[in-house]
């Protein structure tokens, strides 16, 4: 069976990406595919490099990356919800005068378009929220 992630959730103030994450390794255990995790609202700070937690917790946004690095899951983000909460890639931060940026690869900006495509194309899309 093919798999989707929509993710509602912030890091550290939400269960959602935790749970998220934990379904997610769950369900590739058991041979399913997860063909990508979509941010969105407050989710988008799941992507932002700049989260520093105590080293006894997990760090969210690299457990993500470690997601994609090990099953080729696409990480999209929500870019009108990522510009309004400041999570911006280094081509929106200059197209936006901004100083810096807080995204990169294998995070990418998208629109809701690719959740609708994420959606027809798996069996099973799981929203995570509050």
């Amino acid at each position: 069976m093919t798999y989707g992630l929509l993710v509602l959730g912030a890091p550290y103030s939400a269960q959602a990406p935790h749970s998220a994450l934990r379904f997610a390794h769950a369900l590739l255990a058991r041979g399913h595919t997860l063909l990508g995790v979509f941010f969105y609202q407050d989710g988008v700070h799941n992507a932002s490099q700049l989260m520093a937690p105590p080293q006894d917790e997990l760090n969210m946004r690299d457990a993500w990356v470690a997601l994609h690095r090990e099953h080729a899951v696409a990480l999209d983000v929500c870019i009108a919800a990522a510009l309004r909460r400041g999570v911006v890639d280094e081509s929106e931060a200059h197209r936006h005068g901004l100083a810096s940026h807080n995204i990169e690869a294998p995070f990418e900006l998208t629109g809701l378009g690719q959740l609708f495509e994420l959606r027809a194309r798996c069996d099973r899309l799981m929203t995570f929220a509050g």
